[in-house]
């Protein structure tokens, strides 16, 4: 059989991949046909074609109607939200097969600033929130690795959504330190003890370098997305910090939820519900600030790593 389709990231990681892996088990894969970037991730394929220069979110041209599972939210979101057809889903063992014994304690954190389907972007960790996790982290005695791409890298294909940041200018998360002056987060790691940026690590394959040191970490932390369905797949903790959306709905991180079964995972929602860009709200607390509000994202950490 051929799987081909190339939408969102976070989507493909959620609903394509473990289809296409269940095949495999079965005896049925012949080929895949992605997205730029993407070969890493379907390492349980010998014919994988990297054919698509760009992803999509319109999931019927994506060729989601195609799988098993069809819509990343569930196959009866407003009663369970996050419960898919597990029938022929089976995700591949990536820490199993990437994963080596460092011996060193890590943790991995995702961050992203794009614009939210054409809204300003709040679901992003700050200059100060990410100075307050290194220092925490490092001083628990983990070394950090910190990525956030660009949305410029040559190694993988983006979506519109990422297009529309670039083009509109949301380039860098940048703040006025003093003493130094005005840094981007992707300098921050620069001037912190073992704080690493994940770009200084790759030499070769973008993609194959992030499973490989994902896969030797057992703590993740992530803004709710894409990044935060990957951190998913290495069993460990993962926070995930969510501020709007449908992931905001009554148990979306429930144990029948792709979540957690992804790996296993212990993934352990922050909800900071930002009510200027939310119109459903599902009860949760709402933040009135118009700015994001990162205590409850810290006391988790706290809470979970030590």
């Amino acid at each position: 059989m051929i799987v081909k389709a190339n939408p969102e990231f976070g989507i493909e990681l959620a609903l394509v991949v473990p289809y296409a892996y269940h095949l495999h088990t079965q005896g049925k894969l012949d080929t895949v046909i992605t997205s730029k970037g993407m070969k890493p991730f379907y390492y349980f394929c010998d014919d994988v074609r990297e054919e698509f220069e760009e992803r999509t979110i319109d999931n019927g041209a994506a060729g989601l109607n195609e799988l098993p599972n069809n819509w990343i939210h569930g196959i009866n979101p407003e009663v369970e939200p996050a419960v898919l057809n597990y029938d022929e889903w089976t995700p591949p063992p990536y820490k199993e097969h990437y994963g080596l014994d460092t011996g060193k304690k890590s943790v991995f954190i995702s961050n992203k600033f794009n614009l939210e389907h054409g809204e300003e972007p709040y679901g992003f960790f700050d200059i100060q929130c990410l100075y307050d996790m290194f220092s925490y982290l490092t001083s628990c005695g983990y070394e950090v690795i910190y990525k956030r791409a660009t949305n410029r890298e040559s190694e993988f294909a983006i979506d519109q959504n990422e297009m529309n940041s670039i083009y509109q200018g949301f380039d860098d998360i940048k703040a006025n330190i003093e003493g130094i002056g005005i840094i981007s987060d992707r300098d921050l790691p620069k001037y912190m003890n073992n704080v690493t940026l994940f770009d200084d690590l790759v030499q070769d394959n973008y993609n194959e370098t992030q499973l490989r040191v994902m896969a030797n970490c057992d703590y993740f932390i992530s803004v709710c997305g894409g990044n935060s369905i990957l951190s998913s797949y290495f069993g460990g903790t993962m926070i995930s910090y969510v501020h709007k959306g449908k992931e905001l709905r009554p148990n979306y991180f429930g144990e029948n939820s792709y979540f957690r079964k992804l790996s296993g995972a212990n993934v352990v929602p922050v909800y900071d519900v930002i009510g200027k860009v939310n119109t459903m709200t599902y009860h949760h607390k709402i933040n009135e600030t118009g700015k994001q509000d990162y205590t409850g994202l810290m006391e988790t950490i706290k809470n979970e790593i030590k």
